[in-house]
């Protein structure tokens, strides 16, 4: 019982390090939270966080449903959803380029309204996701039993590897959000937010030209 103990603290300790290393590396998440913080400041990256928390989560239960089974073997579903996600980034990266009268709202309900706003493109990325698809595909069936019940894991490392990424976010936009006022001065928001709309788009494309299948 003892080993068994150690064993799945193991395991378990080898998942947490596989899920950190793997949230920092680049990724739409880092980009689109980054380049949001530092154009919209603070709260619209806040919103944002917690929309690709139940992008994560949704995704995360959907593939321990049995979802995840079905992607790796489809390619037809696996390339729709790769092009699908990067073609909503370079949507994303296109009106970072072009900038939204939206990041200075007046009044709460255009406050509220812009930050649902910000909050749903949180979710709707993370569902096309292709480093998030590829995670719950080919990396998580590699931490679950090998016979018996495997939704009950699923779910539990859904919900280990929400709550790193989510730490993780959190650190980024925070950062970000402190060099928002030096950034967004008049004169300086046109180039950061130039820049910022060519790494989004520099993520769409190496992911479109990465993330050919599950098995990569």
């Amino acid at each position: 019982m003892h080993d068994i103990s150690l064993g799945y603290a193991t395991m378990l300790a080898s998942y947490v390090m596989t899920v950190f290393v793997i949230e920092l590396t680049p990724g739409p998440n880092m980009a689109y939270l980054a380049a949001l913080t530092l154009g919209a400041g603070r709260r619209a990256g806040l919103a944002a966080v917690a929309g690709v928390a139940i992008g994560l989560a949704l995704i995360g239960v959907a593939a321990a449903a049995g979802l995840a089974a079905l992607v790796a073997a489809s390619p037809t579903i696996w390339t729709a959803l790769r092009w699908a996600g990067g073609l909503y980034l370079l949507y994303l990266a296109w009106e970072t380029w072009r900038g939204e009268a939206e990041t200075s709202p007046a009044g709460t309900h255009s406050l509220t309204r812009t930050n649902a706003r910000y909050f749903s493109r949180g979710v709707i990325t993370n569902i096309l996701n292709p480093k998030a698809a590829l995670f719950y595909v080919a990396i998580v069936p590699r931490f679950l039993p090998q016979t018996g019940p495997t939704l009950g894991y699923g779910l539990g490392l859904t919900a280990i590897s929400v709550a790193v990424a989510t730490a993780i976010h959190l650190a980024i936009v925070l950062l970000a959000a402190r060099l928002h006022p030096v950034l967004s001065q008049p004169g300086r928001l046109e180039r950061t937010r130039h820049l910022l709309a060519i790494g989004l788009a520099a993520i769409a494309v190496w992911f479109l030209l990465t993330t050919t299948g599950p098995s990569t």
